[in-house]
């Protein structure tokens, strides 16, 4: 069992009340007696006062005036919540400033030693994201609130390659951080359904007093999957595809907006997807075409040949030209 595990489990035994002697602690344990003895003077050096009492009627307890359990982490595991930070300070997550408060109560409670490993641990990675404008967290804060409030509210919203910003109202339902952007997933007054809307395409927010219920259990991810399948060219059987690849290759292949919703299993060699025959037909054939001979077409037979006729058919239009 590992320390900190070890010391939790050491913890809960003395906050039975009773007193225990290092020997009962370290055989209920399976450690050393001498092991029992760090472990306290690692929980008293995180502020529980733990007591050691000597004579017949001895033995090791915690003072009553103790009621917190601390939290033990291993060198992993704040790295992993260090990270984590970065991580959203990149996506421009609405609730940095909370998240490193949070942060900087777990590293108080550090001793020394933890807090120079941990600035160690950290110094070696970092998360570099595009610049976003100021406005995309009070706005990312706003409609979350109002969802939260089922408050509609009316936004100043300009969509791609137009100047002029229209004035709409919208009940947002929630939000979603989706190929570096955020979205506000909403129903829309103006045209009567529900519509996403890239964040930083607001302008402007006003909450009304006008109020809504949101679709029980509704689920952004679930909606833009649900786009995404709404977007297929039709119903029609569905086909296995097989895709082998270096891994970096497959992370593009399985990174694409619409073809990753049809993932269904992959590892560091090969990608699956489940789509249906119509949309392979007509759209997979010249986008697998782009990865050239970094990737190769296991299965279906169909979707190969259809590739080898392409590549033929280019070959061909460029056999006879003049070099």
């Amino acid at each position: 069992m590992a320390k900190w595990d070890n010391m939790l489990s050491m913890l809960w035994m003395l906050r039975s009340g009773r007193k225990l002697t290092a020997a009962q602690i370290a055989d209920s344990l399976e450690i050393s007696v001498r092991t029992v003895y760090r472990y306290i003077d690692a929980l008293c050096a995180s502020g529980v006062p733990v007591v050691a009492e000597s004579g017949h009627d001895g033995g090791i307890r915690i003072l009553e005036s103790f009621k917190e359990t601390p939290l033990f982490f291993n060198s992993v595991e704040l790295k992993a919540l260090v990270d984590a930070f970065k991580f959203a300070r990149g996506a421009c997550y609405p609730y940095t400033e909370e998240l490193e408060s949070a942060l900087k109560k777990v590293e108080n409670g550090l001793h020394e030693e933890q807090r120079h490993d941990l600035s160690h641990q950290t110094s070696g990675m970092d998360v570099i994201s595009p610049s976003r404008p100021p406005s995309v967290v009070p706005l990312l804060r706003e409609l979350e609130q109002s969802a939260k409030e089922g408050r509609t509210v009316r936004i100043a919203y300009r969509k791609a390659n137009v100047e002029q910003a229209d004035e709409r109202e919208v009940d947002p339902y929630g939000l979603a951080f989706d190929r570096n952007e955020w979205y506000a997933v909403a129903f829309c007054h103006q045209s009567q359904t529900l519509r996403t809307f890239r964040v930083d395409r607001i302008s402007r927010l006003e909450p009304t007093e006008a109020r809504f219920e949101k679709p029980e259990r509704f689920s952004t991810s679930a909606y833009f999957r649900n786009q995404s399948e709404r977007e297929r060219e039709a119903d029609g059987p569905l086909a296995v595809i097989r895709i082998e690849g270096e891994p970096d290759t497959l992370n593009a292949l399985c990174g694409h907006w619409h073809l990753r919703h049809y993932l269904t299993e992959r590892t560091d060699r090969e990608a699956r997807f489940l789509i249906d025959v119509p949309t392979m037909n007509k759209y997979l054939p010249m986008y697998l075409m782009t990865f050239g001979t970094a990737i190769r077409i296991r299965e279906p037979l169909e979707l190969k040949r259809r590739i080898q006729e392409m590549a033929y058919g280019i070959a061909k239009h460029y056999e006879n030209d003049p070099d």
